[in-house]
C-alpha cells in the first residue's frame, strides 16, 4: 500500500503532466486562441457601442414621443394617439416602426393595439397587441385579455377562449378572475356549460376575495341546470 509521500509524489506528477499538456496545447494553437479572444473582445465592444451610441439615444427619443402620444390616449383621442398629428409627434404606430427595439417601442405596440381596439379595428388590434412582450403581470394580462376580446369581436371564439386562459394563467389576483369569467361566458354562448362551470368554479375556489367571486354562485347554478 503506497505511503503518503508516494501518493503526494504521484499527485504532483499528474499535475505536472496536466500543466505540460496544457502548455503544449496553448503553444500549438496560440494563434487560433488569440484570434478567438480578439473576436470575443470585438463582440463585447460592438455590443457596448450599439447600446451606448444607438439604443440609448433612441430610447430617449422614443420616450419623448411616447409622452406626447400618451397625453392624447388619456384624453380618449385614440386616432391621434395612434397616428400622430402630422406635426408635433408621430404616434404609437410609428413609434413601433421606428423604435421597436427599445422598451418604449415595445410598450407602444400595446398602446397601438388598444387604440385599434377602441377604434373597432380588431385585426389590427391583434397584430399590435401580439407584438408586446412584458413582465408586469397586471398589464401583460390586460394585453393578452384584450387580444381575446378582439377575437370575440371577430367571432373567433375558440381563439378568444385560448387568450382568456393565457391571461388567467398569469395568476394575477385582480385580472385572472376577470378573464376566467369571460372565458366562462364565451363557453355559455357556445352551449358548453361544463366548460363554463370549470372556469366559474376556479373563480370560486381560488379567487374568493375578487369582485367576480361575489355572485359567481348564480353563474354556476345557471350552467348546472
Amino acid at each position: 500500500m503506497p505511503n503518503k509521500e508516494t501518493k503526494k509524489h504521484d499527485e504532483l506528477e499528474n499535475v505536472e503532466k496536466a500543466l505540460s499538456t496544457s502548455e503544449a496545447f496553448i503553444e500549438k494553437y496560440q494563434k487560433q486562441i488569440l484570434i478567438g479572444v480578439g473576436a470575443m473582445v470585438l463582440i463585447v465592444l460592438a455590443a457596448l457601442s450599439i447600446n451606448n451610441f444607438y439604443i440609448e439615444p433612441r430610447e430617449v427619443a422614443a420616450e419623448n414621443e411616447m409622452y406626447k402620444a400618451q397625453n392624447y390616449f388619456s384624453a380618449d383621442s385614440f386616432k391621434i394617439a395612434l397616428e400622430g398629428d402630422g406635426n408635433e409627434f408621430i404616434g404609437f404606430k410609428e413609434i413601433v416602426s421606428e423604435y421597436g427595439i427599445t422598451g418604449s417601442g415595445n410598450l407602444a405596440a400595446a398602446y397601438a393595439g388598444i387604440c385599434y381596439y377602441k377604434l373597432g379595428q380588431y385585426e389590427n388590434a391583434i397584430k399590435y397587441l401580439s407584438q408586446f412582450d412584458g413582465e408586469d403581470t397586471y398589464f401583460t394580462a390586460s394585453v393578452i385579455g384584450l387580444t381575446g376580446d378582439s377575437y370575440v369581436e371577430l367571432g373567433e371564439t375558440s381563439k378568444a377562449i385560448n387568450y382568456f386562459e393565457k391571461a388567467a394563467d398569469l395568476k394575477n389576483e385582480v385580472m385572472s378572475p376577470v378573464y376566467l369569467k369571460k372565458a366562462g361566458l364565451v363557453c355559455e354562448s357556445l352551449k358548453q356549460p361544463e366548460k363554463a362551470e370549470k372556469y366559474y368554479t376556479t373563480i370560486k375556489e381560488k379567487y374568493v376575495k375578487s369582485p367576480e367571486a361575489a355572485d359567481i354562485d348564480k353563474y354556476i347554478a345557471r350552467v348546472q341546470k
